[in-house]
């Protein structure tokens, strides 16, 4: 695919903006600053939803239509500080796009390019380790392989690779995000922007973000929570947003230029951008009066919006434990990092540790099904000793609390993966219930005394299998009894074997199971996960 046509460029475009919006609520958790001027994904994902709307308007079936039309809808729609500079560097994208009747690799490398200088232009005082630094860098490394990547689809997959690491080292480029240990929300709202407009290149679904909140720093938390929190970090309280239009016929552009000099005295997060047609202004100040008297000398008001973003913090600071309401949630009861994990995956609001040797008391599940602040609530227990007390926690939650009693974690992640939150209670019930009852479950663990059980002898130490409560096999090889297991486990209409192995073994301990399972049972779909739970060397699930 070395060149774009005009219909697949408006079809990438509409992908990118689709991709941000899949992703905006990840992009709004990297925001580290207390509440400036909005979200940064919700600002972004509203600037490109302009933008689309602006595209879709336009019937000429031409990159430079297109491309304008899109630029346009961003200034217009342009929320925030990020929406702004979004529409900024869509305003250098196409201004090259206008001039090159055929859109290759080159071409967008310079489009790119052109939008970085565009974007830093408006920016009064640009710090590196925001998304101008992904822009800026993104496109050098796009100019310089464009020359030998003409394949669109290998000159994305390289550029994002870039765009990745760019990303990564934002933290070492402003203190703030180290402090608080998330990369650039802006730079990633942009790369969300690229995977959508590859995405429809390759033919991929959109997809979010596979690890929403990810940090690789030691982070103390005092500190995170003065960087969300701290009224004092906010020097001017007012973000204030409007539109200069119908200019007076003896306003310059040395008159925007004076109105750019004027605000940054009473300012920060300054952006003015536009011509003589329109335009639209960005920033911070405790004298708002002021900055809209400026803009008066030059033409005429057009959507003024201010917020008071001293208030929005202090909302912040109230509401910051308490999650936005809805109607439906799904919490989970289980040990292991990456049971924990799966979970998440699997959509659950929240997880509590708690299982085998350590059941949490009612007072604990009530605290977790209330974090929720929904309606109605879904618990998996996962453990036969915490169905009860789930049962009595019915009593002291505010929500309406639907236990389903799950009794292993095989039972809990085949009843999560049938949870569907727009159902009624009463399918879910019967599909999560059904679901769960479908799978044979079985563990391995060790003994801890010297006992005969279900006829079989064991000793303190021995590793035991069990398979519905019962003990099956007994040994001293941790591989060989989770075979024999399984083996009991399994008949002819089994399908699916699914092991979870436990922080007591290693991968190569796993994965060589995983290769005599592969070896017995070549016609089945066999997974391992690493779950992380303590006590138990395996958790098997046949389906």
């Amino acid at each position: 695919m070395n060149s774009i046509s005009a219909q697949k460029l408006r079809e990438m475009l509409a992908g990118g903006a689709l991709n941000l919006e899949i992703n905006k609520a990840y992009v709004d958790s990297l925001n580290v600053f207390p509440v400036p001027d909005g979200d940064t994904g919700t600002n972004m994902n509203l600037t490109m939803a302009s933008s689309v709307k602006e595209m879709e308007s336009v019937q000429e079936d031409s990159i430079g239509a297109i491309s304008a039309a899109f630029a346009k809808g961003a200034l217009i729609g342009a929320r925030g500080n990020s929406g702004v500079i979004l529409s900024q560097i869509f305003k250098g994208f196409s201004a090259i796009l206008k001039e090159s009747g055929v859109l290759t690799t080159k071409v967008f490398a310079r489009a790119l390019k052109n939008g970085s200088l565009i974007a830093y232009d408006v920016v009064t005082h640009p710090k590196e380790g925001t998304i101008l630094t992904v822009i800026r860098l993104v496109s050098d490394y796009a100019l310089k392989i464009a020359v030998k990547k003409t394949d669109f689809l290998k000159f994305f997959e390289a550029i994002l690779a870039q765009g990745e690491k760019i990303l990564n080292k934002t933290p070492d480029m402003l203190p703030v995000l180290k402090k608080a240990g998330v990369v650039d929300a802006g730079g990633r709202g942009l790369l969300c922007i690229l995977y959508g407009m590859y995405n429809v290149l390759a033919g991929k679904e959109m997809v979010a973000v596979e690890h929403p909140i990810h940090t690789a720093y030691n982070v103390n938390e005092e500190d995170v929570d003065h960087v969300f929190t701290s009224v004092e970090d906010i020097k001017y309280a007012y973000c204030t947003e409007f539109f200069i239009i119908n200019l007076n016929k003896k306003t310059t552009l040395s008159d925007i230029d004076k109105l750019r000099d004027r605000l940054n005295k009473i300012g920060d997060s300054l952006i003015v951008v536009g011509d003589l047609d329109m335009v639209k202004v960005h920033v911070h100040t405790n004298t708002p009066d002021i900055a809209l008297g400026y803009a008066l000398k030059l033409g005429e008001l057009d959507r003024p919006k201010i917020e008071n973003m001293l208030e929005q913090n202090r909302k912040l600071i109230a509401d910051k434990k308490v999650a936005p309401h809805k109607a439906t949630g799904l919490v989970s009861i289980c040990t292991g990092e990456g049971i924990k994990t799966l979970f998440t995956e699997l959509h659950a609001d929240a997880v509590l540790e708690g299982g085998q040797t350590m059941n949490p008391c009612v007072e604990d599940i009530v605290k977790l099904v209330d974090s929720v602040n929904a309606d109605t609530v879904y618990i998996l227990p996962n453990n036969g000793n915490i169905v009860m007390a789930a049962e009595q926690a019915k009593e002291l939650t505010k929500a309406n609390l639907v236990v389903i009693a799950t009794k292993n974690i095989p039972q809990g992640i085949a009843a999560a993966v049938n949870f569907n939150p727009d159902a009624s209670i009463e399918d879910n019930v019967n599909n999560m219930q059904k679901a769960m009852q479908g799978v044979r479950s079985g563990q391995i663990t060790h003994a801890v005394r010297d006992v005969e059980m279900d006829g079989i002898e064991l000793h303190n130490g021995d590793i035991i299998g069990l398979y519905d409560k019962v003990v099956v096999s007994g040994g001293s090889d941790v591989n060989e009894v989770a075979m024999d297991v399984i083996n009991k486990m399994a008949d002819d209409d089994t399908a699916s074997i699914s092991v979870y192995y436990g922080a007591g073994l290693t991968e190569s301990v796993a994965m060589a199971l995983e290769e005599k399972l592969a070896e017995e049972y070549p016609f089945h779909d066999i997974t391992i996960i690493e779950g992380g739970q303590q006590h138990y060397f395996y958790y098997v699930s046949v389906e």
